[in-house]
């Protein structure tokens, strides 16, 4: 598991959660940091969308549709958590994010 990759987790929160694509931010004994991957966006405040990174290769990244990576907060979760790699973002948009996440 590297930084960029793309995998399926179960993400879970107060009494529910839900298998979703999530982008790996780091990964260290016992947990895993990263950032949710979303298609929702057009129901979502200017506020929200503002800090919501289209990944513009996202067939190329090993996702179904176009999709944002939710960077207002990062979820920590257990390895156990992690399920499988669908793909990494392309260098492109790592070059994209990296500047996205500059700002």
């Amino acid at each position: 598991m590297k930084i960029f990759d793309i995998y399926i987790a179960y993400v879970s929160w107060g009494d529910g959660g839900k298998r979703r694509p999530v982008l790996i931010l780091e990964e260290k004994p016992g947990s895993v940091t990263a950032f949710n991957i979303t298609t929702h966006y057009a129901d979502k405040s200017e506020t929200i969308r503002a800090k919501y990174f289209p990944i513009h290769d996202w067939k190329q990244a090993g996702l179904d549709r176009q999709s944002y990576i939710d960077t207002n907060g990062t979820v920590t979760l257990p390895p156990t958590a992690i399920d499988k790699p669908i793909g990494r973002l392309t260098p492109a948009d790592e070059t994209r994010f990296i500047g996205f996440m500059s700002q």
